[in-house]
């Protein structure tokens, strides 16, 4: 209890630095407005009889993930009410789209008034939290109201374990409040295993990523796309890069145009405040044009690098592109790499650098189902991606093992649906 005193004077004195980065304006980002109160627990009650499901699910890559098992547990479920939380307003803006299925509301802060705040107002009957979002002041608080919490498609690092294991004390104070945990891989459960959480709460579902749902629309959006960019010429995308990144995929993208010279560049920032920045760095050595003011006609010939600066289109972005390049994982141990999953969905050849720790698991399970190529520094970039612009055995071999790799791992939603019913 006393740790947990002290955390929450920490975060008392902290949460002004916190609020400044998740309130400040951004470009391109949109911004939390009246609803600010909402992460102090004061929150819209929810008019029901019987308590909602809560999900949580962070910003806009969770709250992706997580669609699909909230889908079918409407579809099994259509008088159940589900509530999902998000922390950042990109998160809000994704949830939107579940309107008519689920009801968004922000996460509060970690304070134990705020917590209070929300359950009163929305009255949970089970907390559903995605991946490892583990919040001492929240677990307590929920657990505390006799509220059953599950981890789903759980994940943690051996780095993540070692850091937990330094503090153990944190950890134990985190772990008892949990019901069960459901992890992506064996590799996952045991770690958790290892730092105490006792055996019969922790269970391997798989990784519900796997179940991404890649609607008509998507599909339809992409080939609408790809038909403007131009049928005729190669295309690639790196998607979700990081500051150090950029300059190291346009000099590969340099490379590559000298075996095509027609290809095209999709390059797609991580982070919307830095739009502009990469979009000025592309123009000094590239035909640039970003996707706010391209005009929806038959991409200029010239043009070699297309800068998405939109929200919530990655998917749409990653359809129109032949092969995908996942930021994150050039940049030693910085970032760790980004979701490989949701291009291998859309049956694109994927490459990623040599930085993958936090999809470590995923990466080489692909890597010995040969549905990945793992470059060992952006040097190698434009040689594979030439490799496979050529549209070889090599290419079509990748696309096959791809489409294997991800009908022979789906079923996570339907493996955690039957636990937590």
């Amino acid at each position: 209890m006393l740790i947990r005193y002290i955390y929450t004077a920490l975060l008392a004195v902290a949460s002004p630095f916190l609020m400044w980065g998740l309130y400040r304006h951004r470009t391109g980002k949109p911004c939390v407005g009246k609803r600010w109160k909402e992460h102090f627990g004061v929150t819209p009650k929810l008019d029901c009889s019987h308590g909602p499901i809560w999900i949580h699910a962070v910003s806009v890559g969770e709250t992706l993930a997580v669609t699909p098992l909230i889908k079918r547990l409407k579809a099994q479920y259509p008088h159940l009410r589900i509530v999902i939380t998000t922390t950042t307003a990109t998160g809000a803006e994704q949830a939107q789209k579940l309107a008519g299925i689920a009801e968004h509301r922000y996460m509060p802060f970690d304070f134990p008034f705020a917590v209070r705040g929300f359950i009163n107002a929305i009255k949970p009957r089970q907390l559903l939290i995605m991946e490892t979002e583990l919040w001492p002041n929240t677990l307590h608080t929920v657990a505390k109201a006799n509220i059953p919490i599950t981890v789903i498609n759980a994940r943690l690092s051996e780095l993540s374990c070692q850091r937990y294991a330094k503090v153990q004390p944190i950890f134990d104070m985190l772990a008892k409040n949990l019901t069960q945990v459901l992890c992506q891989y064996p590799d996952d459960a045991e770690r958790f295993i290892r730092l105490g959480v006792a055996k019969e709460k922790v269970s391997v579902t798989g990784s519900i990523k796997f179940d991404i749902e890649i609607s008509p629309k998507v599909k339809e959006e992409g080939q609408a796309l790809r038909n403007q960019l131009g049928n005729n010429r190669p295309v690639w995308i790196a998607a979700s890069t990081h500051s150090g990144e950029d300059e190291q995929i346009l000099s590969a993208h340099q490379e590559v145009l000298k075996d095509h010279p027609n290809a095209l560049l999709i390059l797609v920032p991580r982070h919307p405040e830095r739009f502009n920045d990469v979009f000025n760095l592309s123009k000094q050595k590239f035909n640039t044009v970003r996707r706010t003011e391209h005009n929806h006609r038959l991409l200029d010939n010239d043009i070699q690098v297309y800068l998405g600066d939109t929200m919530g289109e990655m998917l749409t972005l990653m359809e129109a592109a032949d092969i995908c390049f996942m930021g994150g994982s050039l940049l030693g141990d910085k970032v760790g790499g980004h979701n490989m999953l949701e291009p291998a969905a859309l049956g694109k050849p994927v490459l990623t650098g040599p930085s993958y720790y936090n999809f470590s698991e995923v990466v080489n399970s692909m890597r010995k189902n040969k549905a990945i190529t793992i470059v060992k520094s952006n040097h190698d970039i434009a040689p594979c991606v030439t490799k496979i612009m050529n549209k070889d055995e090599t290419y079509y071999q990748q696309k096959s093992h791809i489409e294997k790799y991800i009908n022979n791992n789906k079923g996570a939603v339907n493996k955690i649906l039957s636990i937590i019913k």
